[in-house]
């Protein structure tokens, strides 16, 4: 059976496109790998079906282990954030809070990856004004005063 390029192609594009319906993130390189040896069949018409398979298993295996190994860790790579970074940084309300009625506040730099946080106090500030970051309780900052320290 002589296997034609375009074979090939078709196969890489419809695992591509299976990754979509999927979405494993795993599919993919196989459709990739598909998507070389048809590449390397067009160029080199005469490569035996033995060769191509071995070209698609490595090809696959080469570019999982690239993302799995370099491109992706280079992805979770970044700031972590954690509630104690958060602690005793100064914001800005935006929103009034009083005990009972949440407020907004505004930090000039992104606290745990967001600049403004819903925030609650123990007792009523008015917009405008400074506060300090004294806990972080789930997805609200509990804030008091700047002057509090």
């Amino acid at each position: 059976m002589d296997i034609q390029w375009w074979y090939w192609a078709v196969a890489g594009v419809a695992l591509v496109l299976l990754e979509l319906v999927v979405t494993s993130f795993f599919i993919v390189w196989f459709g990739l790998g598909a998507l070389l040896v048809a590449l390397v069949l067009w160029l080199a018409p005469a490569t035996s079906v033995g060769v191509q398979v071995l070209v698609w298993s490595a090809a696959s295996v080469a570019l999982a282990l690239l993302w799995f190994k370099v491109f992706r860790a280079g992805v979770q790579r970044g700031p972590q954030w954690s509630a104690e970074d958060a602690l005793g940084e100064v914001g800005l309300l935006t929103f009034s809070v009083t005990p009972f009625q949440r407020g907004k506040v505004r930090f000039q730099k992104p606290l745990m990856g967001a600049e403004e946080w819903p925030c609650v106090a123990d007792t009523e500030i008015l917009a405008g004004e400074r506060v300090r970051v004294i806990a972080v309780e789930g997805n609200l900052v509990r804030v008091g005063p700047s002057s509090a320290g």
